[in-house]
This record gives structure tokens, C-alpha cells and sequence, in this order.
């Protein structure tokens, strides 16, 4: 597993899971290991030098199951030394006060425990109230934001360019 990349995704309806194939379509499938943790668990997670994450955010700011089932994992795990880089899904228009709240809070989550975290995104294009996913300045979240639901339209050419923008954060390009 030394010099892969670890794409660990929790997804209820499929939609995260759809989103991580398309990374790892874009990545490419010989440089990344898909993980989907309801069936795999976070056990591997210390494996991989590299880290991309995956987490939709449920109701009203809260995590999805998956990663809330394991999220004392991560509080042992010691990710020093490590590079990750989140994504996230949410409803801009129905949850515009939580919108990708469950990426804000595993990015911290995972920053606590010693990852140096990459691949942080713009805001321009987005439009919600609140969101525990924005930097300090509000100008960026602090990972990829995909809105399937209102667009979707859009998720193929932000993957594209996300995907790349993290290979070459990673040295991997």
C-alpha cells in the first residue's frame, strides 16, 4: 500500500460513494485504494501516507453514521506525518445553515490528530448561509464541496480539477 493513496468514503444513499469513483477515476485506479468504511472499517487508515476523505452531511449539520460509528478511530489514530485532503456533500438550498457542516468537522477531526490537510476549495459559486467547512477568512472550504442536489451539474469539472489540484499537493503529479 506504500505510495497509494487511502480514499476512504462513508455514503448512505450513494451519492459520496458515486463522488469517490469519479476521483478515483480522475486520480487514476492504479494510484488509489477505494475504502468504503460501513463494510471496511478505518483500521487501514494509518497505511497510507496519502488521504482523501468522504463524508455527506445528514439533517442538520450532523455526521453520517458511518463516520460517526468510527469517529473514536480517528481520536486514536496518530496521523502525524500524513496528507489529507476531505471532500463533502450537501444541500446548499434545503440545509443553507449547515451546509457541509460534517466536512468542516471531520477536516478538524483529522487535523487534531496530526494530518497536514491539502486540497481546500473556493466558495465562489456556492450560495448558503452558514458552514463549519469555511476557513477563518470565509473565502475557501476545507475540501471539495459537491452539491448533488442542486448541481449536480457541476461535479464532473470540480472532481476534475480538485483531483488534480491534490495529486500535485500530494507531490503526486
Amino acid at each position: 500500500m506504500q505510495g497509494s493513496i487511502g480514499l476512504f468514503y462513508g455514503s448512505t444513499t450513494g451519492n459520496t460513494e458515486s463522488v469517490a469513483e469519479l476521483i478515483a477515476e480522475n486520480i487514476g485506479f492504479d494510484k488509489i485504494h477505494r475504502i468504503d468504511i460501513a463494510a471496511d472499517g478505518l483500521d487501514s487508515i494509518s497505511d497510507y501516507q496519502h488521504l482523501i476523505l468522504g463524508i455527506p452531511t445528514w439533517d442538520f449539520g450532523e455526521l453520517q453514521e458511518d463516520w460517526a460509528d468510527l469517529w473514536d478511530v480517528i481520536a486514536a489514530a496518530d496521523l502525524s506525518g500524513k496528507t489529507c485532503a476531505v471532500f463533502g456533500l450537501g444541500d446548499q438550498i434545503g440545509y443553507s445553515e449547515w451546509f457541509l457542516d460534517a466536512m468542516g468537522l471531520l477536516h478538524d477531526h483529522m487535523q487534531a490528530q496530526g494530518a497536514v490537510m491539502v486540497g481546500y476549495w473556493p466558495v465562489e459559486g456556492y450560495d448558503f448561509e452558514a458552514s463549519k467547512a469555511v476557513t477563518d477568512d470565509g473565502t475557501q472550504f476545507v475540501g471539495l464541496a459537491i452539491d448533488e442536489d442542486c448541481q449536480h451539474g457541476e461535479t464532473n469539472e470540480r472532481v476534475k480539477q480538485w483531483s488534480q489540484q491534490v495529486l500535485a499537493e500530494f507531490g503526486r503529479d
